[in-house]
């Protein structure tokens, strides 16, 4: 069903008007309201292939994910999630120095589940270290795993010991962390213990120069070092104003993550043109193109990294493989939306967007036609269900439309 872009505007604006969490609204009208949702993707996805296009040296990993540069720069870590078994994340630090907007967790980040002393989570289990020994005595060992969860250099030297179990293992380990904590004698700490591979979320810290600094430091030290944050407007703006410096740190790579949200941080984006990819993650506009906008400046510029494009095409390749290795059926997948119900709403700044056009349009069929549809429509609304929860779910749709 190729709907318009005015009827799939009038059909999300009614159901945004609705009650209840519409669960029975959707299972009656789901042709039309997944017909919707595929129309918005497929013109992003059209503008997507336009902006690589554009990109002279644009290369892919057997179709998984897209990058410029340098091949041998390629984050090994990447090639683990996308080749190995998988991410396999290992939990210790709750808790985090700094508060983002794009950050995961924002609305909940003082409510995060504290992890017992002394122990670790580890394939949503908890271990203490001394466990390590039995679990890779008796389970296959990982192609990689990454040390997430919020900013490990609170307590860095809690770390030491589980790397250097791992890495004797021959485990191939990676860790995310914003920088701002980082010092000359833990980065080399870090490394002495085994860890491979250090990331840096520089958009947590707006590009600070102090974290551009640490980017250096840890260059002398580990074998791959690389900034991975989420696409922003903000990110990008102070990037360009600081390209020459964190170019001259001599990293090996740019993971430009392709924001996406969940509960917990959909509340600061209010009113953000976004779509939903392959009905999983909802992502706004913005922050792939301006990973493809720094590809092509990378690949015209010939910086001495790699740029790698870490979209929402690149996770769903992600749980594509993740479920292969688990013994998954063909076609199996776990790319799923972090929201458990549809939140028409926030659709509705793109279906309003004049300059956001459809691919192919045609006349809607009767049994669709709103007008034709709203009496019955109505009629399954339940005011009272879920109504509590409704009114406390994420933004009010009210601001979202002014």
């Amino acid at each position: 069903m190729n709907i318009s872009k005015q009827d799939a505007l009038e059909w999300f604006e009614f159901l945004s008007e609705l009650p209840g969490n519409k669960k029975d609204i959707y299972n009656q009208y789901s042709d039309v309201i997944e017909a919707i949702f595929r129309q918005i993707e497929l013109s992003v996805n059209k503008k997507h292939k336009d902006l690589q296009n554009e990109i002279p040296t644009l290369e892919t990993l057997k179709g998984r994910t897209h990058f410029v540069g340098d091949k041998e720069k390629f984050p090994k870590g990447c090639i683990s999630c996308l080749f190995g078994t998988g991410l396999g994340g290992i939990r210790k630090t709750h808790q985090c120095n700094l508060t983002c907007k794009f950050c995961y967790y924002h609305d909940n980040i003082d409510n995060q589940d504290k992890i017992p002393n002394n122990m670790w989570e580890i394939g949503e289990n908890l271990y203490y270290e001394e466990d390590i020994e039995l679990l890779l005595s008796i389970q296959q060992k990982p192609s990689g795993i990454a040390y997430v969860y919020l900013e490990p250099f609170l307590e860095i030297e809690k770390y030491y010991g589980m790397v250097k179990k791992l890495a004797d293992a021959g485990i191939y380990q990676h860790m995310y962390t914003n920088g701002t904590l980082s010092t000359e004698e833990n980065l080399k700490a870090l490394a002495d213990a085994g860890l491979n591979e250090l990331r840096f979320n520089l958009g947590a810290s707006n590009c600070s120069d102090k974290v551009i600094e640490a980017m250096k430091i840890a260059k002398k030290y580990f074998p791959m070092v690389g900034i991975e944050t989420p696409m922003t407007p903000e990110f990008l703006e102070t990037f360009l104003k600081k390209k020459d410096a964190i170019l001259e740190t001599g990293i090996d790579f740019i993971n430009c993550a392709e924001l996406h949200f969940g509960e917990d941080n959909i509340n600061n984006y209010t009113g953000e043109k976004m779509y939903m990819s392959r009905r999983g993650y909802i992502s706004p506009l913005w922050s792939r193109e301006i990973t493809l906008q720094l590809m092509k400046m990378a690949s015209e510029e010939r910086w001495n990294l790699v740029v790698h494009d870490c979209s929402n095409h690149t996770k769903f390749s992600r749980e594509l493989n993740k479920n292969s290795k688990q013994g998954g059926i063909f076609g199996s997948n776990t790319y799923y939306s972090e929201f458990d119900r549809i939140l028409y709403h926030l659709f509705l700044p793109i279906l309003k967007d004049n300059e956001f056009k459809f691919l192919i349009e045609e006349e809607i069929e009767d049994q669709y036609n709103l007008e034709n549809c709203r009496e019955d429509i109505l009629s399954m609304v339940d005011s009272d269900e879920d109504e509590e929860m409704y009114e406390e779910f994420y933004f009010d749709e009210e601001e979202t439309e002014e």
